[in-house]
């Protein structure tokens, strides 16, 4: 009979970008059951809800965290407009579509090169942060922030992307997009990363569903599920496919993310040819009375707002539940019967983010 220890596992570690922390059972060199624990960076953020009044929580939701920031904050306004009956501008909603996209080109680019880091591909990890700087020059250019813009409010956006701009863009995107090419090549059919990555931690279409898993680690498994087909903000006047495969490994989780940046630039250039002529934002008066959920798709998947106002100017709740909160019972369950040695790489093909899941 095999002998049986636990081995602690983070919360920090060499190739984890998240403090996040596991006891592994293991046996031998195999992981037999992972146990997650939470908690360790908690900084209750959804409490300041007493202290912030609604407008003020923009800011607090958009430190929720760093990479999806962003998304954090227009998920937390668009909950409060529906409350209000606030009809966002269309050039706002527009606008926002824009950022949303340059959000999760930038996201994935640093989650590649991280995995490339992982399996020691030195190189190409520096190659796709190379890229992504570009992404980062974009965003600092229109909204002045590389990473926390604060360019949402509650009734659209406190700033504008001119023609300029948009040229910008455009080239820049069209830049990448050829960049992107060779990087794909190289993830998708150098045989060092598929000796690493195929047939490695699988989860079934019926673990998918079974777990509550969401995001690129679900449509990696066939799971054809993308908020953004809800329409929200203006997804709903652009073309795209989801991208997905139905083969549930950490290769497929690896190539839908790289098809995503396909979709992402597609979607900024039909936002940019069809950006209409309209206000940034509306005045809103009076304070929200009542309660929203609001479902957006984060880079790393389905994240929820839930906010409730009683006719304050501080709302009475805010719970955010975000994606790597949803997909760590889907990496305990791909980490059981994995080699000890590719546990930080199915750490990493949920592309978690702790300081998200820990509000």
């Amino acid at each position: 009979m095999a002998n049986r220890s636990v081995v602690p596992f983070g919360p920090q570690h060499p190739v984890l970008p998240e403090p996040i922390h596991l006891d592994l059972v293991i046996e031998d060199e195999k992981v037999v059951e992972a146990v997650p624990s939470i908690g360790f960076i908690h900084r209750g953020l959804e409490s300041l809800v007493a202290k912030k009044d609604f407008n003020e929580m923009v800011y607090v939701a958009e430190r929720t965290c760093g990479i999806c920031s962003f998304m954090h904050g227009m998920g937390y306004c668009e909950s409060v407009e529906h409350i209000m009956g606030v009809d966002v501008p269309v050039r706002a909603r527009y606008l926002r579509t824009i950022w949303c996209e340059m959000s999760r080109i930038h996201s994935h680019l640093l989650w590649l090169g991280l995995l490339a880091d992982a399996f020691g591909f030195e190189s190409l990890f520096y190659e796709c942060w190379r890229i992504r700087e570009r992404i980062l020059d974009m965003v600092e250019m229109t909204t002045g922030g590389r990473l926390i813009s604060s360019v949402n409010k509650v009734g659209g956006v406190i700033k504008d992307i001119n023609p300029e701009m948009q040229k910008a863009i455009l080239l820049a995107v069209t830049e990448i997009e050829k960049e992107l090419k060779s990087v794909q090549k190289t993830f998708m059919k150098d045989y060092s990363v598929q000796s690493r990555l195929k047939g490695v931690g699988v989860l079934t279409k019926d673990q998918v569903h079974d777990l509550g898993s969401s995001g690129p680690f679900a449509r990696a498994s066939g799971v054809q599920v993308d908020m953004r087909r809800r329409g929200y903000a203006a997804y709903g006047d652009m073309d795209f496919e989801i991208a997905y495969s139905n083969e549930g490994d950490s290769y497929a989780r690896c190539d839908v993310r790289i098809r995503e940046l396909f979709t992402s630039i597609s979607i900024i250039r039909q936002a940019i040819e069809k950006l209409p002529d309209s206000e940034l934002f509306v005045p809103v008066k009076g304070n929200p009375n009542g309660e929203y959920f609001m479902r957006v798709e984060q880079p790393r998947g389905e994240a929820i707002y839930y906010v409730k106002g009683s006719g304050k100017k501080f709302i009475d709740r805010l719970r955010i539940r975000t994606p790597t909160f949803a997909n760590l019972p889907g990496l305990c369950e791909t980490l059981k019967g994995a080699d000890y040695a590719d546990v930080p790489l199915l750490i990493l093909t949920i592309d978690p983010c702790i300081s998200c899941t820990e509000r």
